[in-house]
């Protein structure tokens, strides 16, 4: 085994500027560790490594974790990555890694704290580690992992070595039943194996969101943590690693509980950021003991800057046209996420409303001044409060800024009898907190919470993102489709306020997550400065026949964000977006004549036809979308927080959904993007006290009739003269179109300034003409002269 590395120092451990690599057992560790030098040489400071513990063997991404104490074998185990650590080490870069604390994956196979329970039941040391409803399920676990009705499959099962086997699948059996008859053995053990369909409504364990094969863990019990966050402690403890990326930390019973023993175990060495979906104006709870986001937030942002808002209504106003009825009714943004949000509390979460109202009737029973709520007003209530909540979920007991008064008025509209609906009132005094102490009372707030976050997650992200697409660079987690364009002087607020409050938060533009990189959506937004370009591709293409109206516009576009016609990646992007959508086919009911059709269509017209190139004026976008990738990219690594830059997006890098966007990482050919990459890492490291402190960010003065088309802002060390400037045009279409940059100024501050990008270029301090500052290029990386 490698020695340990000495713990680092306390400056390391907020990085400038991190890399995601994603590890697979196509790309292990020693294959990371290979491509070291030449990320290095990037500028980054840190590499951050999709989880790294033991997960289903062949997974692609890790998040299924099957055990806590050992690093995967598959990527190398504990001496691959210590290995990869001291590589790193010697050229300069720390490790940040992804931590799974909210799920394990539920595999009777391969989980071996699942095992113990299924074979032990309540007797097992493992039973606490998972929120069973053991009395929901008749004293057993559901597992919905039969493939059809387990009379259809009973004739498969055989028993052997001391375990019950169906196909591939291995059960443990309750000791003594081994030598039952079937019929009696199956009813004999602590797990009733079901339909994979009956998990919709009958299953009793807690899962991460809508999916059964990712069982929820209870790390909010101080053994479970202790368990599952043992190995990793060591690791940071041992200068493995030095920063921890938490997956979706709103799946947690109490996610600023967890945060806080995080801290005490790791002794605070972590630069710490959180999976944390923030809509709207919400802001991050300011008393987590964490750096940031891992930054979807400013993925927003960034996008918005290079959005036109009123072409992206006349988007809106024309894919209603083009669509009709064939979407989901042609409506707005905001009834298109409530109907979604309508289905999925009551379709694909059944089984988690009905956990809260078993809770409800439960707690309803223990006092007499609530015992007349009948178990449907409960589950009305439940229903009509959930589908209210406008954030992810709330923290705080109490919150009303989350469930209002309003939200119950809402609420209420869903009854006949106005004394019924006061069952509204006696679920949101449990939601927050207000009837009591007790366990059940405490895990109906926890509950509720999480079920929250999965609706919104599955209602919005999974759902209705794929049903209102008008531009679907704006349908981006996190993003809003409904005001998808953001101005400078927003944009300028929201840095302000980073810098002062979360200056070390996590920046991003592409992820392992989204649904398309950075570049696709470039491509896309760009429609928005010409809605009428959009409206005559399609009517170019209109021969091409495609199965409804709201598939056509959304292959279309993704085929032009795509920008080359390639159906084997395209055609698996747009089967994935029908079944989300769940219009016309679906993930669990799937129309395979329609879907034959989708992939027929994407075959003949989008994956084939290079849309782009399709007419004059599409071709005559590529500058424009050219200044938007550049732009994007440069004033997200300046902005404030910590830059991640994805695998492969330091060049340009086009991606669909996963799993295309998970392929394992090669080093490719350098482009302008690379040195630009190179230009503006290198100065963070160079400079980090320039783009750490809270006043290190100042928006800079643009005056003139086309000063909305340029952004700029400089960044500086605490109290000190900035040092450096970035500055980039904003809707260059839209500029040509008002006759370019004319009289506009932008100010720089006082001293001489050199072009990182073109050494040979220099600027004064103070007005500066952005016809000269972009003559090479849509953008300028300014650094001040010594």
């Amino acid at each position: 085994m490698t020695p340990s590395l000495p713990a680092s120092p306390a400056a390391r451990t907020v990085p400038t500027a991190t890399y995601r690599l994603q590890l697979q057992p196509d790309f292990p560790f020693s294959a990371a560790e290979r491509a070291v030098p030449y990320l290095a040489g990037l500028g980054v400071s840190h590499l951050h490594l999709s989880p790294v513990l033991e997960a289903v063997p062949g997974s692609t991404h890790g998040y299924d974790v099957t055990d806590h104490r050992a690093v995967r074998a598959e990527l190398g185990g504990e001496a691959g990555l210590r290995a990869l650590a001291a590589t790193a080490r010697a050229h300069g870069l720390g490790l940040v890694v992804d931590l799974v604390p909210n799920h394990m994956a539920a595999s009777p196979t391969h989980n071996h704290a699942l095992r113990a329970v299924l074979r032990e039941g309540l007797e097992s040391p493992y039973a606490r580690w998972f929120d069973v409803d053991w009395a929901a399920g008749d004293g057993r676990i559901l597992l919905p992992v039969l493939p059809a009705r387990l009379p259809e499959v009973r004739e498969r099962m055989r028993v052997a070595d001391g375990q019950l086997h169906l196909d591939d699948l291995s059960f443990p059996l309750r000791a003594g039943t081994e030598g039952l008859p079937l019929p009696e053995l199956l009813d004999a053990q602590w797990y009733r194996l079901g339909w994979w369909r009956l998990a919709r409504t009958e299953l009793n364990y807690r899962r991460f969101f809508t999916i059964s094969e990712l069982i929820g863990v209870r790390v909010e019990d101080p053994e479970v943590f202790d368990a599952t966050h043992g190995t990793i402690v060591e690791l940071v403890r041992d200068g493995v690693i030095e920063g921890l990326r938490i997956d979706h930390p709103d799946g947690l019973a109490d996610p600023e509980g967890y945060l806080e023993r995080l801290r005490e175990a790791t002794g605070g060495r972590c630069w710490t950021v959180v999976e944390k979906i923030l809509t709207g104006a919400e802001p991050l709870p300011p008393t987590w003991p964490v750096a940031g986001t891992t930054g979807y937030d400013a993925l927003r942002h960034v996008d918005g800057l290079f959005v036109d808002g009123a072409g992206a209504d006349e988007m809106a106003d024309l894919y209603r046209e083009f669509v009709g009825r064939a979407g989901d009714r042609g409506g707005s943004w905001e009834a298109t996420a409530r109907r979604a949000a309508y289905e999925v509390v009551t379709h694909d979460l059944a089984a988690e409303t009905g956990v809260l109202t078993r809770l409800a009737e439960r707690i309803c029973a223990a006092d007499p001044e609530l015992r007349d709520h009948a178990p449907w007003a409960l589950r009305t209530a439940v229903r009509e409060l959930l589908v209210r909540v406008p954030v992810y979920r709330y923290y705080r007991t109490g919150d009303e800024s989350v469930l209002t008064p309003e939200a119950a008025r809402g609420a209420k509209a869903a009854f006949a009898v106005e004394e019924e609906a006061s069952a509204v009132d006696t679920v949101r005094d449990m939601a927050l907190g207000r009837l009591g102490d007790g366990l059940e009372h405490r895990a109906f707030r926890a509950r509720f919470a999480q079920t929250s976050s999965a609706l919104r997650a599955k209602s919005v992200e999974d759902t209705a993102f794929y049903r209102y697409t008008p531009l679907l660079s704006a349908n981006e987690v996190g993003g809003d489709p409904g005001r998808p364009g953001i101005g400078p002087e927003e944009f300028h607020a929201y840095c302000l306020r980073l810098a002062r409050d979360w200056p070390a938060t996590g920046t991003v533009l592409s992820t392992h997550d989204t649904k398309r990189s950075a570049d696709v959506r470039a491509g896309i937004a760009v429609l928005s400065q010409c809605p009428q370009v959009w409206r005559e591709l399609l009517d170019e293409v209109a021969g091409v026949h495609a199965p409804d109206p709201h598939l056509a516009w959304t292959a279309w576009q993704t085929a032009f964000g795509f920008g080359t016609p390639d159906a084997e990646r395209i055609g698996p992007a747009v089967l994935k977006s029908v079944r989300e959508a769940g219009l016309h086919t679906s993930w669990t009911e799937p129309d395979p004549a329609y879907e034959r059709a989708v992939t027929d269509f994407v075959a003949a017209g989008p994956g084939r036809i290079p849309l782009r190139a399709a007419s004059e004026a599409a071709f005559a976008l590529e500058p424009h979308i050219r200044a938007h990738m550049l732009g994007a990219t440069l004033v997200q690594l300046t902005m404030p927080g910590v830059p991640e830059l994805y695998q492969g997006t330091e060049r340009e890098y086009r991606a669909l959904v996963d799993p295309d966007n998970r392929r394992p990482f090669t080093v490719g050919e350098d482009d302008d993007r690379t040195a630009l990459v190179r230009a503006a890492l290198t100065v963070r490291r160079l400079r980090p006290e320039a783009f750490a402190a809270p006043d290190s960010y100042a928006p800079l003065t643009v005056t003139g009739a086309a000063a909305p088309h340029c952004l700029a802002f400089a960044r500086g060390g605490p109290g000190a003269a900035p040092e450096v400037v970035t500055a980039v045009t904003r809707l260059p279409l839209r500029l040509v179109e008002a006759g370019g940059w004319q009289d506009t100024e932008l100010v720089l501050p006082p001293g001489r300034w050199v072009d990182l990008l073109d050494g040979e270029r220099e600027f004064a301090g103070g007005a500066v003409k952005p016809v000269d500052l972009f003559d090479a290029r849509p953008v300028a990386l300014l650094s001040r002269r010594a």
